[in-house]
């Protein structure tokens, strides 16, 4: 009881601050979302205040000039499709790392794991050279795979962290049973990994959903555009439209924080099992 009253002032100043601080990375979601409602003129004339009324008509202006249902699915099937790929690729590729070790595999890894650390802003250029040549330019499957060379690295070594914590005896014993390779992995492996999955699914979304730079130098037709594409249309070299952009950023948010708020709490869970164990 005696230690409980002496470090109670330290607890109580470090939630203090901890609230503090969680106030402070929310001030910029109260600019976005306090001046999306507010006309251009009462933007610029005071940015911190509330809105005297809820203005709509950005919203509605946003939803036509992006059109947003089109930009939308573009964005939804992209990182759908991605997720899917990402997913089964690294799945697989890790389980194979894991459980057959060799020298071939371990350089295997740590090709993967160094290639990480290579800046996209290095492998533009080559990058949309082979891609013009592959015939992958203004497609969406052509982002797709290049959304696979770009986050298998990443997946895999989490994959790799957590199949190492999956008791080897339950394939053993439904090899016993008859299940060959393929079997042992989708019906026994692959259900265990659901922890990581679901943090893989959420970063892979994260980033995916609201990248501009790679959509950039793939898709340049409208028709293609996702989200932030479409949003950067309301920055001109002369002109920043701030009263629409705003609201297009919290229409384009807005889903994503939707659904990172119903997986978030599989995210703790999933890295650090994967990284306390094996």
């Amino acid at each position: 009881m005696d230690m409980q009253n002496r470090y109670f002032p330290r607890l109580l100043l470090l939630e203090i601050v901890a609230v503090l601080l969680a106030l402070l990375f929310l001030v910029p979601f109260y600019f976005v979302i306090a001046n999306s409602m507010k006309t251009f003129g009462e933007i610029l004339a005071n940015t911190a205040s509330l809105p005297s009324s809820f203005f709509v008509d950005n919203y509605v202006r946003v939803w036509e000039i992006m059109r947003y249902p089109r930009a939308f699915l573009n964005s939804l099937s992209i990182t759908v499709l991605s997720n899917i790929g990402l997913v089964i690729i690294s799945s697989m590729a890790a389980y194979r790392m894991v459980r057959r070790p060799s020298k071939f595999n371990t350089l295997l890894f740590s090709a993967f794991v160094a290639s990480m650390v290579i800046p996209f802003q290095s492998i533009m250029i080559p990058l949309v050279k082979v891609a013009n040549e592959a015939g992958l330019m203004e497609s969406r499957w052509g982002l797709v795979i290049c959304y696979f060379g770009f986050g298998v690295s990443l997946n895999l070594f989490l994959y790799h962290g957590f199949i190492k914590s999956v008791p080897k005896e339950i394939e053993e014993s439904a090899r016993v049973d008859g299940c060959n390779a393929y079997s042992v992995f989708w019906r026994i492996v692959f259900p265990l990994l659901k922890p990581m999955t679901v943090t893989i699914i959420i970063l892979n979304s994260l980033w995916i959903w609201n990248d501009f730079l790679l959509p950039s130098l793939i898709l340049t037709s409208p028709d293609l555009r996702t989200i932030p594409l479409s949003t950067y249309s309301f920055f001109g070299q002369y002109t920043k439209q701030w009263d629409m952009a705003l609201a297009a950023l919290v229409l384009g948010v807005a889903p994503l924080v939707i659904f990172f708020f119903g997986l978030q709490k599989h995210i703790i869970e999933g890295i650090t099992t994967g990284s306390v164990k094996g």
